[in-house]
C-alpha cells in the first residue's frame, strides 16, 4: 500500500492506494499518528484502496478515538462498494464519517 499526503486548504489529505492489512496497517497507523500532530482535519480518500482487513479496521478505529481526543476530525471519502459493505456489516459505517 503507499499513502500520498497533500494539503488542501487547511486540510490534510491522505490518499491510499492498495491493500490495507496487516502487513500495511501500521504505515497507516504512523501516518495517522503524524498527521493528527499536524492537522485537526483529516481526509482519507479511499477511491483507489482495494481491500481493508480487521487489522486495517482497527487502525481506522484508533485514528478516529484520536482524533476526538485531540478535537480533530477524520472525513472518508471514495469508498468503494466492497468497502463500505464492509464498514456496514463491522458497524464502522456509524464510527466514522463517510462522505
Amino acid at each position: 500500500m503507499t499513502i500520498n499526503k497533500t494539503v488542501e486548504n487547511d486540510t490534510l489529505v491522505l490518499v491510499l492506494e492498495g491493500r490495507l492489512d496487516t502487513v500495511s496497517s501500521p504505515l497507516l497507523e504512523n501516518a495517522l499518528v503524524s498527521a493528527l500532530e499536524e492537522a485537526k482535519k483529516i481526509t482519507m480518500d479511499f477511491a483507489k484502496l482495494a481491500y481493508i482487513s480487521s487489522a486495517g479496521l482497527r487502525v481506522l478505529l484508533m485514528g478516529q478515538k484520536s482524533a476526538k481526543a485531540n478535537d480533530a476530525a477524520i472525513t472518508i471519502t471514495g469508498v468503494s462498494e466492497e468497502i463500505m459493505e464492509i464498514f456496514e456489516m463491522t458497524g464502522f459505517s456509524d464510527i466514522l464519517t463517510i462522505e
